[in-house]
Formats: C-alpha cells, sequence, structure tokens
C-alpha cells in the first residue's frame, strides 16, 4: 500500500504515523516516492529485517522514530543520506555492529551564498537497548546541537570519551527551537512542540512531547564502560539527568560535580567508583533521583538537606560509607562505627571456629567422671532422685 504512487497525494505527504499498531514483515523499499516526509513514525510494531535502502532518499526527514520493533542489521547504512535528521530513535531493537563515525556528520550548517536551506543538527540520539558493540566513536563529539543521548543497555566498551563535555547544547539552559525548513521553504513545526521522544530516566520510562526541546540528559549505562568518569562531563550545566550505572567504571566521582546544577537525576551505581563522594553534590537542589550504591565510596555522606532527604537505598552496598541517612554513624577518623573492631572479623572468626570444640570439651568434661567413676556416678544419680521426690512432694 504504502509504495502505490498516487501523483501529487503521496509526494506531498510531510508526517506518516503508524506507530502502535499489528503491522509485521519487513519496511517497503519504496520510500523514494515520499521524499517530502518530515516525520516518520513507526515504532511499537512487530517490523522486521533490515531498513532498505530508499530510505536514504528522504533528506528533509526531521524526525525518525522505528523503536520497539524486530529490526536487525548493522546501523543502517541509508540514514546516512538523511542529512536533515534532528530525532533519531532506534531503540529496543536487534541492530548489531559498531555505531559509525558517520553518525558524526549530522552537525548544524548555515546556507551560504545564494543558498536557501539549511541541516539543523541531530538533537535526539536515542539507541538504548540493542546490541551495538565496540567503542562509543569520538565523532560524536561534533554533534553540537545534541541535547540527549541515549546509548544505554548494549555491548559497548572502552572508556568515555571526554570530548563529551563539548556538547554546547548540554552546556547552557535550553530553549524551545521548534521551526525546521523543508527545501520548498515550508517551515514544519516539530521540535519541541510536536515530536516525541521515550526516554529511560529514573529507573523508569517517560515519554517527553512538549517540553522535548527543553530537555538534556546522557544515558550510558548498562554497558561495558572502563575508565574514569571525564572531568569534563561535570563542564554539561545544563543537563538534566546523566546516568552511567552498571558499567566497570572505576576512581572517584569529579570534585566539580556539584556545578551540574540542573541535574534531576543521578545514577552510577554499580561500579567501581571510590574515594569520597564530594561535599558539592549537597548543593545540587533539584536533584530528585540519586543513586550512588554497590560501589566503593568511603567516609562520610555530605551533609545538606537534599542528600540527606534520600533513603538509604541510595547509598547501600558501599561498606565503608557512613552517616545519615545510613544507619552506621561516623567515628572521628571518617570511618564507619561498628562493634566489631578493625581486626574484629579475625577475632569472631576464631570465635565461631572455637564454639564446636568448646562445645566437646565441655561436654566430656561433665560426662567422663560419671562415666569412669562408678561412686560419683552412683552419688549424681541419688541426687537426681531426691530433687525429683521433693519436686512431686511440692506438687501433691
Amino acid at each position: 500500500m504504502l509504495c502505490r504512487r498516487t501523483d501529487k497525494e503521496v509526494n506531498y505527504l510531510g508526517s506518516l504515523d503508524i506507530s502502535g499498531n499489528l503491522l509485521s514483515g519487513e519496511l517497503p523499499n519504496c520510500w523514494m516516492y515520499w521524499r517530502d516526509l518530515t516525520v516518520l513514525k513507526l515504532g511499537n510494531n512487530n517490523l522486521t529485517g533490515h531498513i532498505p535502502s530508499s530510505m536514504g532518499s528522504l533528506i528533509w526527514l526531521g524526525s525518525l522514530h522505528l523503536r520497539n520493533n524486530h529490526l536487525s542489521g548493522n546501523f543502517p547504512l541509508p540514514l546516512k543520506n538523511c542529512s536533515s535528521l534532528m530525532v533519531l530513535d532506534l531503540s529496543k531493537n536487534e541492530f548489531t555492529g559498531t555505531i559509525p563515525a558517520w553518525m558524526g556528520n549530522f552537525i548544524e550548517t548555515f546556507p551560504g551564498d545564494g543558498e536557501i536551506t539549511f541541516t539543523p543538527g541531530l538533537k535526539v540520539l536515542v539507541l538504548h537497548s540493542n546490541k551495538f558493540t565496540g567503542s562509543i566513536p569520538l565523532e560524536l563529539c561534533h554533534l553540537d546541537s545534541l541535547q540527549i543521548l541515549d546509548l544505554g543497555n548494549n555491548n559497548l566498551s572502552g572508556t568515555i570519551p571526554r570530548c563529551f563535555g563539548n556538547f554546547s547544547s548540554m552546556i547552557k539552559q535550553l530553549n524551545s527551537s521548534p521551526l525546521f525548513p523543508s527545501h520548498n521553504g515550508v517551515y514544519y513545526i516539530i521540535w519541541g512542540r510536536t515530536d516525541t521522544a521515550t526516554l529511560v530516566m529514573k529507573g523508569r520510562e517517560y515519554v517527553y512531547d512538549k517540553t522535548l526541546g527543553l530537555l538534556a540528559g546522557m544515558d550510558l549505562s548498562s554497558n561495558k564502560l572502563s575508565g574514569e568518569i571525564p572531568e569534563e562531563l561535570t563542564d554539561l550545566h545544563g543537563l538534566i539527568f546523566l546516568n552511567l550505572s552498571n558499567n566497570h567504571l572505576q576512581g572517584k566521582i569529579p570534585v566539580k560535580i556539584g556545578a551540574m546544577t540542573s541535574l534531576e537525576s543521578l545514577d552510577l551505581s554499580m561500579n567501581g567508583l571510590s574515594g569520597v563522594i564530594p561535599r558539592g553534590m549537597a548543593n545540587i537542589s533539584f536533584l530528585s533521583n540519586l543513586n550512588l550504591s554497590y560501589n566503593n565510596f568511603s567516609g562520610k555522606i555530605p551533609s545538606g538537606t537534599q542528600i540527606q532527604s534520600f533513603s538509604a537505598l541510595s547509598f547501600i552496598g558501599n561498606p565503608e560509607l557512613c552517616g545519615a541517612p545510613l544507619t552506621d554513624d561516623c567515628g572521628e577518623d571518617g570511618k564507619p562505627k561498628g562493634p566489631i573492631p578493625e581486626n574484629g572479623w579475625i577475632d569472631m572468626k576464631w570465635f565461631y571456629l572455637g564454639m564446636p570444640w568448646g562445645f566437646v570439651v565441655g561436654f566430656w568434661a561433665i560426662l567422663a567422671p560419671l562415666a569412669f567413676n562408678r561412686a560419683w556416678r552412683h552419688a549424681y544419680f541419688r541426687l537426681l532422685d531426691d530433687v525429683k521426690y521433693k519436686l512431686l512432694g511440692w506438687c501433691l
């Protein structure tokens, strides 16, 4: 049906939304007839197979949603020609391979002399829950317009690029920029007004529409990333959510993290991070979700109304951490107090190991004389008889 060409009707269609249906099978290879499309939503269906080559004909496509299907293959090469993309959501599919370096080409460009068009630059990239491997390409750092980067729940490895601190749209407070121009001079209002994105934040999925243009965030969770958290990330003052959980990160939390005053959600759980929690974190006044659990943090949790309003679940799994809201108080040395001294486990180990031997020795210390000394044995049983008769006499 999509491949039937009806002269002007198909040629001038600007938006197509058939998401949330029961569509199945492979995508048709006839997108060259839909060149004026600026918004294409095919998410939440049962589509399979690869992205067809003709989708590269959609050079004015500003928003592509293919989430929650069963699409597979390497990162779709036809999308390389879709230079006008502002929103790309491929999440919850079965794409494999590496993230290509050419994804860094979706940058904002302005027309030269005699030109009437420009490319707006990629603002939302969501690749959550696929099977991408390899390292994060440094070319992504060229995406100055990028506001939302979600690479969570893949098999990515390597380190977090330091140049991620250069995302200029994540550094400043955001204002919605809703206009996107097509080749014929018609402006389609999609960004931050009528476009949507489904993102994982605070452990739940949220659908953002009218506020999408005001949102900035980064999700690199549930991968195999290693190394330290780059200090440069703390320059992203406009970030609203940051999720680096469930990786192999080590080192300390950057000291300047308190400068990220727009943060509402921060998840660094299930890594190998260590050191003290920076005091500046207590000054992030908008923080409503914090998870630092299951790391190797030590010392006292910083004092502050905001950070101590979280439950102990935000800090569990850090044996050397102490202070409210944890039940372990801090000693003068800044370490958790406890009934067991520094070498207490060694003492308790010998205590538990000695318990069965103590029982054996004590048991035979009493029974051995009764077993081998006849006079003691008779005296013992006479004593028991006397006690028995006295108790029976009292009862009667």
